[in-house]
């Protein structure tokens, strides 16, 4: 059998695989639509809480409309004791409660800063974030309100204290996130996840449905074996990856700043080093499914130790060198920097470079092992 031969007969053997099917093209197109899903209004916004005002003055009052007018934050509630709003939290009815404080106007007047109360259940940290945020801005403005009020009273020009209440001004600009969502923050990361994981469980399923039986599998060398699944699996994934850093990108408006042809570049070794790995697990372990098990239980861990969810400076040494074995985690690195936060090819090189020691480790690795298991053909001649 010729290697063109061998190609073939291992593409179509791919594609006749109904596991490996499901895992690549289903995983790969179910999970770029499911896993944005929840988080497709980008930010939380009009999230319900009550008011406990317990000073009464107009001054308050005019916090709780400036606190209404955000658009985090919606009051469906006015009540009059703290005891009442916490019925209402615990029964699910609001998000959490702001209480404004017996002589609130009296204080502020005086030149006190009084303290404004907020009661949220803080496990919930996108939605908490948001109320906290909505309340900052309202008690802010009422601030800069009062403090214009004073000046004007003691006899500075409107258009002098509407520019110097304040010693300085706050300009926000978010570089490499610019709605603040959530969706541009963690998907472009974690589909380079779903990219490696799909298909190192699909290269391990290949691998381990051969592991048995004789086959045109048996009548190739191992190392043509390897190289022709490799070259049928990236070929794959190159039009998998081109769907997701395209299409899925597009559709859920992430940044995107990359040459393509330095995403292709950067697409290669990681590519290489996910079907490496995968002929490794589909040799190493006695049954086939148990590789969907190892890939499914080291994906939450993997996220984790990329290092953008958790900063690696809070992360054990020895964790982060294990990751380090993970195509993922160089290939995040480099695809966030590149697509995300326009970084030049010299700045990525790093990664690069990383990604094609991973495949020359689970290259040879997967050669070794694969040798092991190559049972030789016996022929017998009757005479």
């Amino acid at each position: 059998m010729s290697f063109w031969q061998l190609i073939k007969t291992e593409f179509r053997s791919v594609l006749t695989n109904p596991v490996v099917v499901l895992t690549v093209f289903g995983g790969v197109v179910f999970y770029s639509f499911l896993y944005p899903l929840p988080y497709a209004q980008q930010t939380p916004r009009e999230q319900p809480i009550a008011v406990v005002n317990l000073d009464g003055s107009q001054t308050s009052l005019t916090l709780e409309r400036m606190v209404d007018a955000t658009p985090q934050v919606n009051i469906v509630a006015r009540l009059y004791t703290i005891a009442d709003a916490k019925n209402a939290f615990f029964n699910r009815e609001i998000t959490g409660f702001l209480v404004i404080p017996e002589h609130f106007y009296k204080d502020l007047m005086l030149g006190k800063s009084p303290t404004l109360a907020y009661a949220a259940d803080a496990s919930y940290f996108l939605v908490y974030g948001t109320v906290v945020e909505g309340l900052a801005q309202a008690g802010d403005t009422l601030s800069a309100q009062v403090k214009v009020s004073k000046m004007l009273i003691d006899g500075v020009p409107l258009n002098m204290a509407s520019h110097d209440y304040s010693a300085f001004k706050l300009n926000m600009k978010p570089t490499f996130n610019p709605t603040m969502g959530y969706i541009e923050y963690v998907v472009p990361a974690v589909f380079v996840l779903i990219l490696q994981q799909t298909l190192i469980m699909a290269v391990g399923l290949q691998t381990g449905t051969q592991r048995h039986g004789r086959g045109y599998w048996s009548q190739a060398s191992t190392g043509a074996l390897l190289l022709a699944r490799t070259l049928v699996f990236v070929a794959i994934y190159y039009l998998l990856s081109a769907y997701y850093f395209g299409f899925s990108f597009e559709r859920l408006s992430v940044n995107r700043v990359a040459n393509p042809s330095e995403l292709l570049t950067m697409l290669l070794p990681f590519l290489l080093g996910c079907c490496g790995l995968g002929s490794w697990l589909g040799y190493l372990l006695p049954r086939r499914e148990l590789v969907s098990v190892v890939v499914l239980v080291s994906s939450l861990p993997l996220v984790f130790l990329a290092g953008f969810i958790w900063p690696v400076e809070s992360i054990p040494a020895p964790l982060l060198w294990f990751a380090d074995l993970s195509p993922s985690t160089w290939a995040i690195k480099g695809f966030l920097a590149l697509n995300q936060m326009g970084a030049t090819w010299q700045q990525v090189a790093q990664y690069w470079t990383g990604l094609w020691g991973l495949t020359l480790l689970w290259g040879g690795v997967a050669y070794w092992i694969a040798r092991r298991n190559t049972k030789p053909v016996i022929t017998e001649s009757l005479s």
